[in-house]
């Protein structure tokens, strides 16, 4: 129990603080850190708002709160030491106790009695509890529960404080007397009674004789002794068993010697009234015994009471001496003898006071209620005072158990956005609301346990997880019936002892952290008696909301709503709980209510075309299981009813043409001819014509079709692609994918949207999916799973099912257009003549309705955006604003987001607490906010809703206008920069706990993004495009390195903001720095592949920097002065293999840049050394490099100087030598053209090389070079050739050449530039007969590949090797086919393919040896492939099965160029998977067609005897019944591979 506090709050200890905090309500994870942090009283006094956010790390609410009372406090505290001097002393016991009371800020009692009670003097000793919370605050009045009626259900809140004991008033209005009981109610039952006894009798006879109606309540402080409580406080008693106290009124027959029954008919039983208190869960009551004197049953009389007292000394209960009593103000005396002949002598007039008080009481009406308007009320509640319910408001129910006939009048909760429900009612989904609105939508089940989130998981994560705004989340508050996974239902205490916590952070996490104020409101849905967790959960919402301003309570039952009001009111006080509360309506007259106000019909029918050209029913709770999908309906806005449209069409449109995103609404309306038609770009009619060639039947057509818009921002892409789905929803199903889906779940859904209601998979409508600004990946991730449920659901190839429509923002859309006429659609700012006249037009008719400046984005539009009318525009809206006013600001803030930040935003939210709005009438938010605006900021800035959480936001009209804001608004004076700065330093936007994440998000854009051709920027750039402003632009890099730090420092020392800065560094040159900032990243993310390649970037830019300064030539070249740039490369060399074993060991990422950079910096560190004069090239400088680098020999010119780095120096050649064979392998993996159309992942090297097989040619050439140079030199001059070439020699000669590795070789099938010479010079190095030539596994793979590729050029020369021999070479490869290279297990499946004439037993012999390599090559891939997704690294096929023999059966696939001359990745790939690529007689000479069969979707060759599975590369061409196919087979590094199945006949 803690310490009672001081008076002063000076000398609290931190347990006294800490008490005092949860009295206010300060939330427990705070008082700890308080504690934590020694706070006591002293420390106290002297915090402020902004210790407790920065230190404490508290949110503004509970900072404000804690100071607010503190200072209420001190002044409390101030006034009762006031009035202590005032007294000089010389106060009672009892004038004590009213100074304290003023001290608590509580009006003492009016009346306090001059001496002690002479009754009380044989009374038990009455001590008082300690109190538990501190008294120095301010405590909420409550009313006692209502006189003397049966059934009500009332509850009482620990530490509310009851009016002051009165007396008698009018007679009617009962009189209080209170006890605290605190001692007596733990005593023995004999005890007890007596003292209970005592207490009720005396004042029961006191009322009695004065005819006035009272109530005793045991439970509530008196003023008996100075306890730290306050006069009238609710504590409540604990009550075992409420027998005693009913009994113990039996010591009534003895203490009244005649009238017993008059008592008993007085004496009303006792009533227990329930005290719930916050931070306990013990069950406590107050005790409270009625007294009703009827002028029937005590006329003329006047009663005489001998008072129980328990005697200990006599240990029994012993009767006092016969005393008449009275009420005299707020106390019970006896009547003295003197006045005893008086009070006998008044007896009738007190009965005539209470004859004319009975009948006075009974002509007036039970119940003088004023009738409301309960239908108005209800309607400015729910709406806010608008005409309409907002579409995008969000509700919050709260209800308990339903009646039956309730059930039946729910239409009005159908059509509102329901966030979720906090269901007290154990059997909802069995027989209550649950099950009632399951049948008409989906919902989630969760319990309060589900919405407790971990630390480690952020809120845009959780909301996804619990799929919060896509479906109902219907939360179980108290058990679960019918589920075997729930806890089953507990009584209330045990409901707060062990549910309570989790209630409350389920509240504090929706009211704080996902629904920001304003957006939402809570209805309270008081359909049965309330119960105690619905009072909690009250409490919670009125504490976390800061207000009652957007809670409801609707309640039919009146007795039900006064408990929730004695609980509800003292919190929120009864004129505001009134004022939101709706009591006495039925729930059918509240359905009716409410659909009057609701902008779409109550039973709206949906409707979906069907492949035989009817209609079917679209059931909501089925499309609402579609939840990743908008789906379009054939009578989609139908429902919408007159009264809305006529409301609001004009604002529609408005807000169209002013800048908003196209709804369907405004496609309705115009259809409808409500207002006039929405205009139809040409691009329109190329997508649509697009769109018919795609539904014309093909055989070869792919089962999901891509079409492309690429549009300028803010041209009108996203209007054509919707106007396309709007006009084909009657004869296609159409759908909008939304955002931030898997595209898992979309395919799931998509499916289940084309087979709904369909009888046949097979004959169903195709569907038009519109996919809005997704990324690359997203794109082929969504066209791959469809692909795969296609195939799964064994759907007839050349079946459309799908048509993906993505919308894309580019700043070069004609450019996109261009690589791929068929599929790519370009909507630019340019207008076409043609469109220029229609938008006149359509201008004209707008003039007529608004004006210019509400309609400003299609204004623009009609000028083609042109630059000059654009900066005229800008500059006339913003004259006369006011440059340093904080709206100005929030102008400038959303210019830069929108300038930068594709689909950049700031939240309301946001911009209110920029702006300093405390808006406590939140439902007039959006007035408030815009009344705060200046002129030119409500013309400026566009409204949007999220279209998943409805959240409002903001941005700039247009891009372009946002653009030029900028340039306008800060003029001369101020730059880019200094705003980025001022923006990354408004603390109140970047902590603002609402959309944190998003508007993070935009800010971390803004600084990090690069700018990438692929994504629609006009160029790849090294830093963000504002970073590059501010470089190049401004001329400014130490102001780009200034903001870059201030990041850093914002997004709580981000990794990849340390990284950005190393690069920032290094690119100026600013090495040191540029090292510090890589080791910091490196420090934070130890592991990551990317930041470490930054490390060693540093390092190779350090190099090559002072490599530059030594190649000037103003200091000599010699070991000493190189020593420095050596370490250097080796330090670069050290970091890029760190890169490289991270990578390996990410499984997500497939970063090769390590390899690449390490034989960059090792090949500039070979000619570094071979520039210095010992190495020189001439006499014996080659020599004195080889015997260097190669073997012990230590030259004496480098001796000391590199001292420390020799060991590694002689490594150089075997680590480049390894890092060009990796690079080699990887590229025969996979396809180097994988990013040709482009996607932008997070994290990126730093230098890409995009020509990689060109660049390990390259390099391949060079490495050879630095160790062949005496060969070469004597080549050029005509001398005779060294007759003693080593074997290390002789493979370095064929490493400059070309011949160093497969890749290399295959090379020269591209780069064909005297290809057959070079070839022919490497077989010649190679020794005449290879087999009994001790060769290596590399030199045999390599002398293999040099045969094949010379092959390709010229199969008749007489150096290519026959095939024989080359498989017998083959058989030099390791018997264990685990220790074979890849490239040797290739060459197995290539070289071994059987040949039409080989016998039987041949052709087994060979099979078996292609298998064995293949199991292995599996292996291989599946390590080299990762975790990551099939289409970023797709198989590479080298060569195809032709139709020759030998060597000349195998057809590299560059011959296949000439065939798929077309200008895109996609495009080829296309033409190669829609099968017209295969169709080409060029094609079908060359390849040779093998036989084999489908078995379950497995594709198997025919001829070996062991069943030989090959993997098909295009899965939607596989049959999907068991079929004899033909196919052309590949040769990749994972083994055979199927191309162009075909079905026989």
């Amino acid at each position: 129990m803690a310490d009672k506090p001081e008076h002063s709050p000076e000398n609290w200890t931190e347990a006294q603080v800490s008490t005092w905090l949860k009295s206010i309500g300060v939330k427990d994870h705070y008082v700890k850190k308080l504690y934590d942090e020694e706070v006591n009283g002293q420390i106290l006094l002297t915090l402020d708002e902004n210790f407790l956010k920065e230190k404490i790390c508290m949110k503004s609410g509970p900072a404000h709160l804690i100071i607010k009372n503190r200072d209420e406090l001190l002044v409390s505290h101030q006034n009762s030491q006031e009035k202590k001097k005032a007294s000089k002393g010389k106060k009672s016991e009892l004038q004590q106790k009213d100074s304290q009371k003023s001290a608590q800020c509580f009006p003492a009692t009016s009346e306090v009695p001059s001496a002690r009670d002479p009754v009380r003097d044989h009374d038990v000793s009455e001590e008082r509890p300690t109190q538990t919370q501190s008294t120095l605050t301010l405590k909420e009045d409550c009313k006692p529960r209502p006189f003397d009626q049966e059934g009500i259900d009332f509850i009482y809140v620990k530490h509310r404080v009851l009016q002051p004991e009165s007396g008698a008033f009018n007679l009617i209005t009962p009189c209080h007397e209170y006890k605290s009981f605190a001692v007596a109610a733990k005593l023995d039952r004999t005890r007890l009674q007596a003292k209970f006894a005592k207490e009720v009798l005396k004042f029961a006879t006191g009322c009695m004789n004065m005819r006035t109606n009272g109530t005793i309540h045991f439970g509530v402080m008196d003023s008996k002794e100075d306890t730290g409580y306050v006069h009238g406080e609710i504590i409540g008693v604990p009550v075992k068993e409420k027998d005693m106290y009913v009994d113990a009124l039996d010591h009534t027959e003895k203490s009244f010697s005649s009238n017993k029954d008059d008592v008993r008919g007085c004496v009303r039983p006792p009533r227990f009234i329930e005290v719930t208190d916050r931070e306990s869960t013990e069950k406590m009551y107050v005790v409270e015994v009625d007294i009703v004197p009827l002028i029937s049953t005590v006329k003329s009389k006047v009663y005489a009471v001998r008072l129980p007292n328990f005697r200990e000394s006599a240990n029994k209960v012993e009767f006092e001496k016969e005393t008449i009593l009275r009420r005299v103000g707020s106390k019970t005396e006896p009547v003295s003898d003197k006045d005893l002949s008086d009070f006998y002598a008044r007896v009738k007039d007190r009965d005539a006071q209470r004859e004319e008080a009975e009948h006075l009481f009974s002509a007036a009406p039970e119940f003088m209620e004023h009738s409301q308007n309960l239908g108005r009320k209800l309607t400015v509640l729910i709406t806010s005072g608008k005409k309409f319910m907002e579409k995008e408001k969000w509700f919050i129910l709260v209800a308990n158990k339903f009646k039956p006939e309730d059930l039946c009048n729910i239409d009005w909760l159908l059509n509102m956005n329901i966030f979720c429900v906090f269901d007290f009612d154990s059997d909802s989904k069995i027989s209550g609301l649950c099950g009632k609105y399951l049948e008409h939508h989906a919902a989630n089940m969760h319990s309060l346990q589900s919405y407790r989130m971990s630390s480690d998981t952020s809120v845009t994560e959780f909301i996804s997880n619990l799929h919060l705004f896509e479906q109902t989340s219907w939360i179980f508050c108290n058990g679960r019936s019918n589920f075997k996974g729930a806890e089953p239902p507990c009584d209330e205490m045990t409901w707060i002892k062990t549910k309570m916590t989790l209630l409350r952070e389920s509240v504090s996490l929706i009211c704080k952290q996902i629904l920001p104020k304003g957006a939402f409101q809570v209805i309270f849905l008081l359909t049965s008696p309330v119960e105690k967790p619905l009072l909690h959960i009250f409490n919670e919402f009125f504490t976390d909301m800061e207000g009652h301003e957007d809670i409801i309570c609707i309640c039919e039952s009146r007795e039900s709503f006064k408990k929730w009001q004695s609980f509800a009111e003292g919190s929120c006080g009864a004129e505001t709980l009134n004022n939101h509360s709706i009591v006495g309506m039925k729930m059918s007259q509240v359905n009716a209510t409410v659909q009057r106000m609701q902008p779409i019909k109550a039973y709206s029918t949906k409707h979906l075309p069907v492949f035989v050209k009817g209609l079917c029913h679209l059931e909501t709770n089925k499309e609402e299981q579609m939840g990743s999908l908008e789906v379009l309906t054939v009578d989609h806005c139908d429902e919408t009813t007159e009264k809305f449209i006529s409301e609001e069409k004009a604002n529609i449109e408005q807000q169209f043409y002013h800048g908003g995103k196209v709804t369907w609404l405004n496609f309705w309306l115009a259809e409808n001819n409500h207002v006039g038609e929405v205009i139809q770009r040409e691009a329109y009619h190329d997508v649509s014509r697009l769109l018919s060639d795609v539904l014309t039947y093909n055989a070869d057509q792919t089962p999901v079709a891509n079409i492309n818009i690429y549009h300028h921002p803010g041209s009108g892409g996203s209007t054509v692609a919707r106007q396309v789905l709007w006009n084909n929803r009657k004869n296609l199903r159409c759908a909008v994918v939304k955002p931030s889906y898997t595209a898992s779940l979309v395919a799931q859904h998509a499916v289940d949207l084309r087979e709904y209601e369909e009888t046949d998979p097979q004959k169903c409508l195709p569907v038009l999916l519109l996919i809005e600004d997704p990324d690359k990946e997203y794109l082929d991730d969504l066209k791959n799973e469809l692909e795969v449920a296609i195939h799964n659901k064994r759907i007839m190839y050349g079946t459309l099912c799908f048509i993906l429509l993505s919308c894309r923002r580019s700043n070069d859309p004609e450019g996109r257009c261009r690589e791929a006429a068929l599929q790519n659609v370009s909507v630019t700012h340019r207008l076409s003549t043609q469109e220029k006249k229609k938008f006149a037009g359509k201008r004209e008719k707008l003039v007529e309705q608004y004006e210019l400046n509400f309609i400003l984005t299609f204004v623009l539009m009609t000028e083609g955006f042109n630059e000059d009318y654009v900066q005229h525009f800008v500059r006339n809206l913003l004259q006369d604003i006011q440059l340093h006013s904080v709206v100005t600001r929030l102008i400038l803030y959303v210019a830069l987001l929108n300038t930068y930040v594709q689909n950049s935003f700031i939240s309301q939210s946001h911009c209110e607490a920029l702006l300093g709005l405390t808006i406590y009438m939140e439902r007039f938010q959006r007035h408030e906010f815009e009344r705060s605006l200046s002129d030119q900021a409500r013309l400026l800035l566009l409204y949007l809703r999220d279209e998943k959480t409805h959240i409002k936001s903001i941005k700039i009209i247009h891009p372009l206008v946002a653009k030029e804001i900028l340039q306008q608004l800060l003029g001369s004076t101020q730059t880019q920069s200094d705003l980025a700065m001022q923006l990354l330093c408004e603390d109140v936007l970047f902590e603002h706990r609402f959309g944190r994440e998003q508007y993070q998000s935009f800010l971390r854009a803004l600084f990090i993004r690069r700018s990438r051709i692929s994504k629609g920027d006009k160029f790849d750039s090294l830093f963000s495009p504002l970073i590059e402003h501010v470089r190049e632009n401004e001329n400014s890099p130490d102001k780009a390195i200034e903001l870059l730090k201030k990041a850093f420092d914002c997004f709580h020392k981000d990794p990849f903001f340390a990284q950005q800065l190393a690069r920032l560094h290094y690119t100026y040159e600013k090495f040191e720095e540029a090292k510090d900032w890589a080791e910091t990243a490196a420090k934070l993310l130890p592991n990551n592949s990317y930041i470490l390649d930054t490390k060693g970037q540093v390092y190779k830019k350090w190099f090559q920097a002072k490599c530059k300064a030594i190649e000037s030539g103003d200091i000599p070249v010699t070991a000493q002065n190189t020593a420095d740039a050596v370490e250097t490369a080796l330090k670069a060399q050290e970091y890029f293999q760190e890169c490289q074993r991270a990578a390996e060991k990410e499984m997500e990422n497939a970063n090769s840049s390590g390899f690449f950079a390490e034989v960059e910096v090792g090949l500039s560190l070979l000619k570094l050394i071979y520039s210095l004069p010992v190495f020189a090239i001439g006499k014996n400088g080659h020599s004195e490099y080889m015997k260097y680098l190669l073997t012990d020999y230590i030259p004496k010119e480098v001796d000391d100087a590199w001292k420390s780095f020799h060991g590694r120096l002689k490594k150089l050649h075997k680590t480049l030598q390894d890092a060009l064979e990796w690079i080699s392998e990887d590229l025969s993996y996979f396809q180097t053209d994988i990013d040709a159309d482009g996607e932008e992942v997070p994290e990126s090297p730093e230098e890409k090389v995009s020509h990689p097989l060109k660049w390990l040619a390259k390099k391949t050439s060079e490495y050879g070079k630095y160790f062949s140079q005496d060969y070469f030199s004597s080549l050029r001059s005509k001398k005779p050739m060294p007759a003693n070439l080593t074997p290390f020699q002789k493979r370095m000669i064929i490493y400059n050449l070309g011949g160093g590795n497969v890749t290399s070789i295959l090379y020269r099938l591209t780069n064909q530039d005297n290809a057959v010479g070079l070839l022919e010079h490497i077989v010649s190095l190679y020794p005449s007969n290879p087999i009994k030539a001790i060769f290596g596994q590399k030199d045999i793979i390599n002398y293999i590949m040099v045969h094949i590729t010379l092959n390709f050029f010229s199969p008749q020369a007489p150096k290519v090797a026959p095939i024989e021999d080359l498989q017998a070479l083959c058989r030099q490869f390791p018997a264990d086919r685990n220790k074979c290279l890849p490239s040797a297990l290739f060459l197995l499946t290539l070289l071994f393919w059987p040949d039409d004439n080989d016998t039987h037993d041949e052709k087994e012999t060979k099979y078996e040896i292609v298998q064995s390599a293949v199991e292995h090559m599996e292996k291989g891939y599946w390590t080299k492939r990762k975790d990551i997704p099939q289409r970023k690294r797709r198989l590479y096929t080298h060569f195809f099965l032709g139709s020759g023999t030998g060597l000349d059966k195998f057809v590299h696939k560059r011959k296949f160029e000439s065939v798929t001359n077309v200008s895109s990745v996609s495009e080829k790939r296309m033409k190669w998977f829609k099968g017209k690529a295969w169709e080409k007689p060029e094609i079908t000479t060359m390849l040779k067609p093998v036989s084999g069969w489908t078995e379950d979707g497995v594709v198997y060759l025919e001829g070996p005897q062991k069943k030989f599975r090959i993997l098909p590369l295009h899965v939607p061409s596989v049959p999907h019944t068991n079929e004899d196919i033909t196919f052309y087979l590949g040769f990749s590094f994972r083994g055979p591979v199927a191309y162009n199945i075909v079905e026989k006949n």
